[in-house]
């Protein structure tokens, strides 16, 4: 394997494989607006038609089996019409992570604008394949991989009735989340074993910053809660998630319908049960008793639910590990790695 990047893009991670870079820079619509924002889309399509060129010679020099883009959309597929590209003699692979029903619907009509093109291939993950209608001649929908520790060893552990039982809530913080109603929510609660909850908040805006700090010190008198102010990445991010006993996900939205959380993935990755909202991926939940949802926006509920959840995680905790095994094992990377194979590997007519 090898990567081909835009020039002047560098990984955060060594992965050990060749890494070449092409002509074009990538191109970032960050701050900006209006005109400026419409000339940095006309930049970044030039580029990446430039990109596709580039591949596009590469593989008539016979320098890979396939091509993959990671991370796409149907606006690579857009493009694609306007480039040699479409007519590779390899396979060329766009994995989209996710869509709603009005991007199933445009991604859709676009792939089988390739349907005469044999070698134009598109992966859609998602656990919501019932609710899109995908049909295109060269478009196949699987499950996307859970996210497992690269840079430490975690076992599984579920904590008997005499430990404590620590429920973490990751993620970046913003005032609109209203932390302060899941705190309040979980205060509420009357247990029957020892609990604590960690709080991880990461903050963008100085505003969202002071916020989080003022809530920070509003409840730190509770021994039973833990905050920590600051973004979590590589391997800081895997010891926070494996030190924890459960993952609570309390905001709903509703493209978590369709796409994927995060935090679901890794929950299922590092073997956690989860409380969370109901339109977060409900598919989970009703295939795999990995834990228990509420009704999103309700806070009520949520505190209940997170009363039964800790008051009956006792009599839950084989059950969850046995479940968590096997949501673990249908969406392990490696049946990703399978599917993304078995995709390159499909032969079509050319019809």
């Amino acid at each position: 394997m090898e990567f081909y990047v835009p020039e002047g893009h560098e990984f955060k991670w060594n992965y050990g494989v060749p890494v070449h870079h092409i002509p074009g820079t990538g191109v970032s619509y960050r701050g900006a607006h209006g005109v400026k924002k419409l000339l940095l889309s006309a930049k970044r399509e030039w580029h990446r038609q430039k990109w596709y060129k580039a591949m596009y010679d590469y593989a008539k020099q016979d320098a890979f089996d396939a091509i993959i883009f990671p991370s796409a959309t149907y606006r690579y597929l857009r493009a694609l019409q306007h480039n040699p590209l479409q007519n590779s003699p390899v396979p060329v692979l766009f994995l989209i992570h996710g869509a709603t029903p009005n991007e199933a619907e445009r991604l859709n009509a676009m792939a089988k604008k390739f349907d005469n093109r044999p070698n134009i291939r598109i992966g859609v993950q998602t656990f919501a394949k019932d609710k899109l209608h995908l049909t295109a001649k060269h478009l196949r929908v699987y499950g996307p991989p859970n996210y497992i520790p690269r840079d430490i060893e975690c076992e599984p552990h579920f904590p008997a009735a005499d430990e404590m039982l620590t429920i973490g809530f990751f993620g970046q913080y913003r005032r609109e989340k209203n932390l302060e109603s899941l705190l309040d929510a979980f205060l509420a609660g009357k247990y029957n074993r020892s609990v604590r909850l960690f709080i991880q908040g990461a903050t963008q805006t100085a505003d969202d910053a002071a916020d989080f700090e003022r809530i920070i010190s509003k409840y730190k008198g509770n021994e039973s809660m833990e905050f920590l102010h600051k973004p979590l990445i590589g391997i800081d991010w895997q010891k926070a998630i494996a030190d924890v006993d459960a993952v609570a996900i309390p905001y709903g939205n509703e493209r978590y319908l369709y796409h994927t959380s995060a935090l679901i993935s890794n929950a299922m990755g590092y073997q956690k049960p989860v409380i969370v909202a109901d339109n977060v991926n409900p598919e989970i939940l009703k295939e795999y008793n990995i834990g228990m949802s509420f009704k999103n926006n309700d806070m009520e509920d949520l505190r209940t639910t997170l009363e039964v959840f800790i008051n009956e995680y006792s009599e839950n905790r084989t059950i969850y590990a046995g479940e968590l095994t096997r949501a673990y094992n249908d969406y392990s990377p490696q049946n990703l790695a399978r599917n993304i194979v078995a995709l390159a590997n499909e032969t079509y007519d050319n019809v």
